[in-house]
């Protein structure tokens, strides 16, 4: 009975192991990644930014696509309920820089503009650039949609009319009906 009761303990004590070294493996594989990660010799960062002022209804979440486009950047662009617009840019850092510098300059309707960013983790695999819920007054858009850039694979930057024109690309594939008809509609 002894050599059971001690058997019964080293397997408790056994599966107690396992267990916790499951869990140990579990928070290290889903921990997030640092700020900043390497890539080819590149020092790869994210940001997270959130930007204040007259920023919605201004065409405001596609112009930060326009330098995610030109830059080969990852992210993502939302308006949130406070008519503040919340962004993510990972990539190059000089890259974001530049991509920053437009995002502060605003769009020709947008005023008040102030831009607060801060470290974000890196997001392993992240490979797109998504604008949720994109609408466009200027182009009598209402029903939203998600807009979806896939970065290049050749990690270069392009001019910025290439970067218009990859822009007006998607929303003419995204766009459904007359909708995408008037993603033409060339006044950004």
């Amino acid at each position: 009975m002894k050599a059971a009761m001690q058997m019964h303990s080293l397997f408790q004590a056994r599966i107690s192991v396992l267990v916790a070294s499951s869990i140990v493996w579990i928070l290290f594989v889903t921990a997030p990644a640092p700020a900043e990660s390497n890539v080819a010799g590149q020092s790869i960062i994210a940001v997270s930014g959130i930007v204040t002022g007259n920023v919605q209804e201004v065409g405001f979440r596609a112009m930060i696509q326009k330098p995610a486009i030109r830059y080969n950047l990852a992210g993502s662009a939302k308006n949130d309920p406070d008519k503040s617009v919340h962004f993510l840019l990972q990539g190059i850092e000089d890259r974001i820089d530049q991509a920053l510098k437009a995002i502060r300059k605003g769009t020709k309707k947008s005023s008040n503009v102030k831009v607060s960013i801060s470290p974000a983790p890196v997001e392993p695999g992240l490979e797109t650039f998504t604008v949720f819920g994109w609408t466009s007054v200027s182009r009598h858009i209402s029903h939203p949609y998600d807009l979806v850039f896939n970065l290049r694979h050749d990690n270069t930057t392009i001019s910025k009319d290439e970067a218009k024109a990859v822009w007006l690309g998607l929303c003419w594939k995204t766009a459904q009906g007359e909708d995408a008809d008037k993603c033409q509609k060339d006044d950004h």
